[in-house]
This record gives C-alpha cells, structure tokens and sequence, in this order.
C-alpha cells in the first residue's frame, strides 16, 4: 500500500469499469436484435445447407432425424423458437450437451459428422453486426 499514490486507486477502479462497457454494449445490441428479427435455423452437413427451420412463426414441439452420413445419425428436435441436437451416435456428445439454442449467432456443432445448427436471422444487417453473416471458405 505504501507504493500507491492518491489517485491510483479511483484509476484502477476506473480501468475495471472501462472493461466491462463492451460486455454491457454486446448484450444490449444481443438483446434488441433479437427482440426485432425473425429467427430461423440452418442445418449444414459438409457445408451444405440441408434444411432450414424458422424459429419465430413455429410453435409446435417435433424431431426428426439426420442420416449425415452412412451409418451416423443426429436427432434434432425442434421446440418453438429454440432447437438442439438431442441425440447421435459420436463417442463424446458435445452437440448433445451443448442443449438448446435460441439466440442469433448460437451454433451446436457435432465435429464427426460435419454437423452444424446456427441460428441465424432473416435480416441480413442483424446477420452482419453479429459476425454470422461471413462468407465461409
């Protein structure tokens, strides 16, 4: 204590606040870009969009299942405005675990079967301000 001088202290209390502002600003733009865009879910095997499900408009609970490739399987159920893989036959389960998925920009991805659910919105400038509307390689 006795290297500090009188205005560290309010300084170091200063910087931890300037920290935390990009977070706040993040979850603000999160929250009202969700609350005003219609979201919808991309399923892609190999990077290949194999089907869409819209998020906003559906409201019924279903599942149905994925044969990426031979011998895989992942099922996906759908549960109105949230989806998650609730079943497949890989060793460590990560997309399993990862649950449900709701938010713009959340993805559950199933490694060995090249699997990836992104939820992703219908306006495209909500897509760009989130980092989800890149062009992959």
């Amino acid at each position: 204590m006795k290297m500090l001088k009188p205005l560290d202290i309010p300084i170091i209390i200063l910087l931890i606040v300037l920290c935390f502002i990009p977070t706040g600003i993040f979850m603000w733009q999160q929250r009202s870009v969700n609350a005003a865009s219609e979201l919808y879910a991309t399923i892609r095997v190999d990077r290949k969009v194999v089907k869409k499900v819209d998020l906003t408009a559906n409201k019924k609970h279903y599942t149905f299942v994925l044969h990426p490739h031979r011998g895989q399987y992942n099922v996906i159920e759908v549960a109105g405005d949230q989806i998650r893989d609730k079943a497949d036959n890989t060793p460590d389960q990560v997309a399993v675990h990862t649950s449900w998925i709701s938010k713009l920009g959340q993805q559950s991805i199933c490694l060995p079967h090249k699997l990836v659910i992104e939820i992703k919105s219908k306006d495209k400038q909500a897509n760009s301000s989130t980092g989800t509307g890149m062009v992959q390689p």
